[in-house]
């Protein structure tokens, strides 16, 4: 489902620019300058490691292609995971299409979600993480390599334990959609005693943003468009669930409410909510958001907002500060400890079929996360 032939690349740079071999199959046409690790990581030199990449934007099935690619190697304060799961974003979809993003390197590995096994360490990275299970996001944030390999490079920064009980394809739904929801709802503290608002309740950010604003304490409302994305949400721990197509959905939630202020509303789409949001939030009032597919440019009601003082928020991941990210991480470790976490994997397929995978987040139908599981099976 990827494509007839199986492409191998010439590294010109560790995480750069990438030349194709024009065709040369031998090993001794991969390169790839990795810089000092750990002996045991060199211990593997001149393996080969399978992935999915693509060199050009467009459909799945036409760009993606079989990739055999150098091991890598970790670099100083750098980890080499053996990846057993590949969660696939929507994003991941959208710069791969080239849907409001370039092509910035010549070949790409797509994904930033992912989970598996620490097994080398570059050095002055601490050996301790050797052997341990791991979570981790942004893989393909800045760089070409993402996690649709079977082994993937990345800083410490971006790994974060993954309990035992909790499982590779689990593990790989967490990244992107578990930060950005655990940043959106405690970037200013704890929600204690707060009603919240989490719109879109079935979607993977809102999904893990129920289940963290009650594990903190919070009362959530929630919204959905159908029976079977509304009980997702009541799932999840929503207390109340109304279909935002509801021309009285803002008085619905009003008085699901019972007459406490909504303090925090997490937005995924800003512009198409927006007159319900300013319907139902208190003075001083937060809104974070972190989409506005329905429209890109909404409007903005300056005075309304200036005169309750609610804070709008437009919230990147990528672009948070560390300290926040760090402590998401440990916020989450925390949950996944203390809680019974509830995931949701949409759909799984092998590394060669990357492809139906991509096609199964843009079909827009999914309640989950696509996993692609890098490893032979």
């Amino acid at each position: 489902m990827i494509g007839p032939a199986r492409t191998h690349y010439n590294f010109a740079a560790r995480m750069g620019v990438m030349r194709s071999a024009d065709g040369a199959c031998a090993r001794s046409t991969l390169r790839l300058d990795y810089g000092p690790c750990t002996d045991a990581a060199q211990d593997h030199e001149g393996e080969l490691v399978r992935a999915v990449g693509y060199s050009r934007q467009g459909p799945a099935r036409k760009v993606l292609q079989a990739l055999e690619l150098p091991l890598p190697q970790p670099a100083p304060g750098e980890a080499r995971v053996r990846l057993m799961a590949s969660g696939v974003n929507p994003a991941d979809c959208n710069r791969r299409a080239g849907r409001g993003h370039p092509m910035p390197y010549e070949l790409i590995v797509p994904h930033s979600d992912g989970a598996g096994v620490v097994e080398a360490v570059g050095r002055e990275a601490d050996i301790g993480w050797v052997g341990r299970r791991v979570w981790l996001y942004n893989a393909q944030r800045g760089r070409a390599m993402g996690t649709a390999a079977e082994h993937l490079c990345l800083e410490l920064s971006l790994l974060a334990e993954l309990p035992p009980q909790v499982s590779f394809d689990h593990g790989a739904c967490l990244g992107i959609p578990c930060m950005t929801a655990w940043c959106a709802l405690f970037e200013d503290g704890p929600l204690k005693g707060q009603t919240v608002l989490v719109t879109g309740g079935a979607g993977a950010v809102a999904h893990y943003a129920i289940q963290l604003a009650v594990h903190g304490g919070a009362r959530v409302l929630s919204t959905a468009s159908t029976p079977d994305k509304m009980r997702q949400a009541r799932q999840a721990g929503a207390a109340a669930v109304v279909d935002y197509r509801a021309t009285n959905c803002a008085r619905q939630l009003l008085e699901a409410a019972a007459g406490a202020p909504v303090t925090r509303i997490i937005d995924v789409d800003f512009g198409r909510n927006l007159a319900t949001t300013l319907a139902v939030a208190a003075d001083n009032a937060k809104v974070v958001a972190y989409a506005s597919r329905a429209e890109e440019h909404p409007r903005l009601p300056f005075y309304e907002l200036l005169r309750r003082n609610l804070r709008l928020h437009a919230l990147y991941l990528a672009t948070l500060p560390p300290a926040l990210r760090r402590a998401a991480q440990a916020g989450i470790g925390r949950w996944l400890l203390e809680a019974s976490a509830q995931h949701r994997v949409a759909a799984s397929f092998p590394l060669a079929q990357s492809a139906l995978a991509h096609e199964a987040v843009e079909r827009g139908d999914k309640c989950g996360t696509v996993i692609v599981r890098p490893q032979a099976q």
